[in-house]
């Protein structure tokens, strides 16, 4: 047993951070706020940053060229990240279902698909108010449609495991310094304990940008269980977007400076920073800028800065033929549905 001055210390260690804490917030609560907001400045510096490269390493961009090889790869890329979005939908019904409701699988995907590409709309939440807004009415891809609260809860549970998946993958890059276990800190925060607190949180931020009152937004239930279901889900869904990343690696053809488990980590930091960071629709430069970051030291700039750029272009592509297969599906699913026995 522990003496009784180790409890007492423990303690005052307790009271002498949650002081430090409320100064800090007082503190930055003091500050005036950043001139056209903290969303603004990161874009533009993830802008600058990616100019800064573009232009130091534009003459060695020119020289690089793809041969027919590189470009099936590239094409080859474009059809896993049009699958990954597909799995990313279902990913979607896995959390409503685990949540209590029945969703109409098809139906659901085609309207994540359809919009998915919202979020590269200027302030990079529309495809999130499209995903509650459908959710909640009639029309809603489930056998009824969902609570306001319940809508809400699921929306930003999605991209919230997607990003603790991606984070713990960094581990398949080594220990990494600590960086290994500091990115499996996070699935502590999917036990309910942690996991509630922090939604309801999310919940009482994200409401009033899409469009829901505070009422209506606290109205999904607790969670009681570590949501393994929607971790493994995520984990095929990052691991299918580090597919699509891996073949614009093949197309240039520098799988061999740098082995699959440290791409997948730099991979899998760039992407969570393009998910979770406040910056430009649909992680824009913010993407790009973190690969260069985390994997400069180990790949000569401008060969990463081309992959970088490729990516970006496959996974746009892909969302674009994603959206138009959604809407070109629209008109047939009534018929399909009244046709089947």
């Amino acid at each position: 047993m522990l003496p009784p001055s180790f409890h007492a210390l423990v303690q005052r260690c307790r009271g002498g951070l949650a002081r430090l804490a409320a100064r800090l917030g007082g503190w930055l609560g003091a500050l005036p706020p950043v001139p056209g907001g903290v969303k603004l400045w990161i874009s533009l510096l993830s802008f600058g940053f990616l100019l800064a490269a573009l232009a130091g390493h534009g003459r060695q961009l020119l020289q690089l060229s793809l041969d027919g090889q590189g470009w099936l790869w590239l094409l080859l890329g474009v059809g896993v990240s049009l699958l990954s979005l597909a799995a990313n939908g279902l990913a979607l019904g896995v959390v409503l279902r685990w949540l209590g409701q029945r969703p109409r699988w098809p139906e659901l995907v085609r309207a994540y698909l359809d919009t998915n590409l919202r979020k590269y709309l200027p302030g990079g939440i529309w495809h999130l108010t499209s995903r509650v807004q459908l959710l909640r009415s009639a029309e809603a891809p489930l056998q009824a449609p969902a609570p306001g609260g319940l809508a809400l809860a699921a929306v930003l549970l999605d991209p919230l495991v997607a990003a603790v998946a991606a984070l713990a993958l960094v581990a398949a890059g080594g220990w990494q310094h600590g960086l290994a276990l500091l990115c499996w800190l996070p699935l502590a925060l999917l036990m309910p304990r942690w996991l509630n607190p922090v939604l309801s949180r999310l919940e009482r931020r994200r409401a009033p940008e899409l469009g829901m009152d505070s009422e209506t937004a606290a109205g999904a239930p607790p969670i009681r269980a570590y949501p393994w279901p929607l971790l493994l889900v995520q984990l095929g869904f990052v691991l299918l977007r580090f597919a699509g990343f891996a073949c614009c690696v093949q197309a240039f053809d520098l799988s061999y400076s740098l082995g699959w488990g440290g791409w997948l980590a730099g991979f899998a930091v760039a992407w969570t920073a393009g998910l979770v960071v406040p910056g430009a629709p649909g992680g824009l430069g913010v993407f790009e800028a973190v690969l260069l970051l985390r994997l400069g030291f180990a790949i000569p700039e401008a060969p990463l800065l081309a992959i970088a750029i490729s990516y970006r272009l496959v996974v746009t592509l892909a969302d674009l033929l994603a959206a138009l297969t959604a809407r070109l599906d629209r008109p047939r699913l009534p018929q399909s549905s009244a046709t089947a026995p």
